[in-house]
């Protein structure tokens, strides 16, 4: 079989579910999720190509290749993709329906004034400018402006140098968690494009995990609950400002998520 995507098993990912119907895999920091200007082999697509390339190939490019969602490229954690077509169109049905849940850990400049809340601001996309000419942007608008966007948080441990936050973007906006999280005054460190200078040297990267993920299986509807533990980049980053390295316990819901307006899965797009 021919395949659209070039097989490149050097791009190495770590696997947490395997099963006829899809696979829920670890994407490290500094992959780009698919190909795209500058990036045509070195993606974690060509990884997975390498991997299960005759079932993406068969689902196509009209279903994206098994891809459901998408992790910016400095963003490490977990993705789930599908292998075949009907479990593709079950779980676009399910992220449509906001019933997949993300789960982000990320390390900021500073504590939220509330240890739990919910943000609700809207997000338009924007274009890139300056050194970010050609990639895609994003900015918080004005109600009406732009489309609705959902992010829940919890504070997990901070002091005078960091804090630690679990988000879960319950919409899914271009750049969401890291809009929502500066919006409050809690930019993550290592995000040179949305934080303020005093953040852009705080971390090697950007300091943001998918660390768990969430759904009902598309074929047998048995719950699929998958969690990681910290990158060891980031585990270093935690230690240098002091913060607990131990995996919180998770909850099964934060305060306010479920009420909000359902989305074309379309726009799940990169953190």
């Amino acid at each position: 079989m021919s395949l659209s995507i070039e097989p490149n098993p050097r791009v190495t990912f770590a696997v947490h579910h395997e099963d006829a119907d899809i696979a829920i895999v670890e994407k490290p920091t500094r992959v780009p999720t698919q190909p795209g200007k500058g990036h045509q082999t070195d993606t974690l697509l060509n990884g997975l190509f390498a991997r299960w390339g005759n079932q993406l190939q068969n689902l196509g490019k009209s279903r994206d290749f098994g891809l459901l969602h998408r992790l910016d490229r400095e963003t490490s954690g977990l993705l789930v993709v599908a292998l075949r077509p009907a479990a593709y169109d079950k779980l676009r049905d399910d992220f449509a329906a906001r019933k997949v849940r993300k789960f982000y850990w990320a390390v900021c400049a500073k504590a939220p004034r509330e240890p739990t809340g919910v943000i609700r601001m809207p997000i338009i996309e924007t274009p890139g400018v300056g050194g970010t000419s050609g990639m895609k942007l994003a900015r918080i608008t004005r109600a009406g402006a732009g489309k609705p966007a959902v992010t829940a948080y919890r504070l997990l441990d901070a002091n005078e140098h960091a804090a630690l936050i679990e988000a879960r973007p319950v919409t899914g906006r271009l750049h969401q968690v890291r809009l929502h999280l500066n919006a409050i005054g809690c930019p993550i460190l290592g995000d040179t494009i949305y934080g303020p200078r005093r953040v852009h040297g705080a971390s090697p990267r950007l300091a943001l995990h998918a660390h768990r993920l969430a759904l009902v299986h598309p074929t047998t509807g048995q719950a699929v609950d998958i969690r990681t533990d910290w990158p060891r980049d980031l585990r270093k980053l935690l230690k240098q400002v002091r913060l607990s390295t131990a995996v919180p316990a998770a909850r099964s819901a934060v305060p306010g998520a479920a009420s909000v307006d359902h989305d074309d899965p379309a726009e799940d797009q990169a953190q």
